[in-house]
Formats: structure tokens, C-alpha cells, sequence
């Protein structure tokens, strides 16, 4: 379990367990509050593959996406705890909107996003497509997002107040 700050480093050791014949899979996202539905995800992801790196927006991506209130729990934090998850080899933060170059950078044999995304819009999936790689679909198995977890809280506590 690896958090890679060097894209450098990053490219020089996926190249090094692709020349293993190690299936990559890769996936992304903001895992801002970490919760049941992004640990069923990930254990999902890692099913398709033999490593699992995950793109793992920065604070100031998130913040250009969400707004200024997010994120609620810190880059390196949220990194750390991704890293501690079973399914998870690599953690790397970006700080673009986007993992596109990540994607290009890296060459995934597997690129998933959840269901809620239909392949044509998923970022990255002519890369991974004309490598000859596959684009997987995952759907949610617990209706959770971080998003809603903020608004429950809200509702309960914000109306005290």
C-alpha cells in the first residue's frame, strides 16, 4: 500500500508490474467522508485486477468541483485512509478536475467508475480503450454518498442551532 507523491515514481512502478504481467486497475474519486458504499466499491474494483491505484482528487480539486465548504476531511488524511483499505495497492493525489492525464500517464488495463456513469462519459475510457484495456461500470450497492451524509447532518443539527 503506497501513496505516491512523484507522477515519476508512479509511471516507473506500474511499468514494472505491467513487465510482471500484473493486471492494473484503476479507479478515482473525492472519498471525502469515507463510508460503507466507497469500501464495497473499491473491493468491487479490485475483483477486476491484481493492483488497485486509485486517483484521489486533491483539496483544491475537490474545491474546484464542490465549492469551497469541501472538503470536509484533508488530502492527506483521506489518503491515508484509503491506503489502509485491503483492497487498495496505490494512492495517488491529483489536483486537476479530472484524472485524464493520470489515465494517460499510467495506461490502465481496467478503468472503473460507478454506474451511475455511462461509458461514453467516463474520463479517460478512450485511453484505456485503444490500449486495449476495458471500461467497467460498478453500481452502488448502498444508497450513501458523502454529499448526502452532509445534508443528513445538517437536518439534524443545523435546525438546533
Amino acid at each position: 500500500m503506497s501513496i505516491f507523491l512523484s507522477l515519476e515514481q508512479l509511471i516507473h512502478d506500474v511499468n514494472i508490474l505491467k513487465s510482471n504481467n500484473k493486471k492494473i486497475v484503476f479507479t478515482n474519486g473525492c472519498f471525502d467522508i469515507l463510508h460503507a458504499g466507497h469500501v464495497k466499491y473499491l473491493n468491487e474494483a479490485k475483483s477486476y485486477g491484481d493492483i488497485l491505484v486509485v486517483g484521489m482528487n486533491s483539496d483544491l480539486s475537490i474545491k474546484k468541483i464542490k465549492g469551497d465548504k469541501r472538503p470536509i476531511i484533508n488530502q492527506d488524511q483521506r489518503a491515508y485512509l484509503l491506503s489502509q483499505l485491503k483492497p487498495v495497492d496505490i494512492v495517488y493525489i491529483f489536483d486537476e478536475e479530472t484524472p485524464y492525464n493520470l489515465i494517460k500517464a499510467i495506461k490502465p488495463d481496467i478503468l472503473i467508475k460507478g454506474a451511475d456513469w455511462s461509458i461514453d462519459k467516463i474520463v479517460g475510457a478512450d485511453i484505456v480503450l485503444s490500449n486495449g484495456g476495458m471500461v467497467k461500470t460498478i453500481k452502488f450497492e448502498y444508497n450513501i454518498s458523502t454529499s448526502n451524509i452532509i445534508r443528513k447532518i445538517k437536518e439534524l443539527y443545523c435546525n438546533d442551532v
